[in-house]
């Protein structure tokens, strides 16, 4: 057994999920940050703002669910472990990147876009709703890369 190839394919899937998951975390705590300083003066502003400071958590959760069905193609969820190439596992390496790269920075350009519209709900929450399609935006750009990682999961030859 070529243990290269499911090294590779491992540390491709860890990479999916820990630097969409960088992305997150960094931008979900910019809009905590903004947050914070809003709800300390208006706390019944509390909901609008929590719904702005979630968004930037859905990279980190593409990037877990990237590493879950990688995990899951190459055996090692469910212990049973397929035989991979060297290059098989690089090639499931670089379908992590699409998610990785792109969630680690659209997690913390969506973060930076919704800190921006808690400044807009601080000032007319009745704008509440366009501060969240302003930063719902850049999550199309996650979307398109989860979907460019899992489709090459799934068509790499096992």
């Amino acid at each position: 057994m070529n243990s290269m190839g499911l090294a590779l394919a491992i540390i491709g899937a860890s990479v999916s999920a820990l630097l969409a998951g960088i992305g997150s975390a960094k931008g979900v705590g910019l809009v905590g940050e903004a947050a914070a300083g809003v709800v300390s003066v208006d706390p019944d502003k509390f909901s609008k703002v929590l719904v702005l400071q979630l968004l930037p958590g859905t990279q980190g959760l593409y990037g877990l669910l990237t590493a879950i069905l990688m995990l899951s193609r190459i055996g090692v969820i469910g212990g049973n472990a397929v035989e991979l190439s060297t290059a098989q596992g690089l090639m499931f390496l670089g379908a992590s990147l699409p998610i990785a790269i792109v969630g680690l920075f659209s997690g913390i350009a969506q973060g930076r876009s919704a800190a921006a519209g808690v400044g807009i709900t601080a000032r007319k929450p009745e704008h509440n709703g366009k501060a969240i399609i302003m930063a719902a935006m850049v999550e199309t750009y996650a979307i398109l890369a989860l979907l460019v990682s899992i489709l090459l999961i799934y068509n790499i030859a096992i």
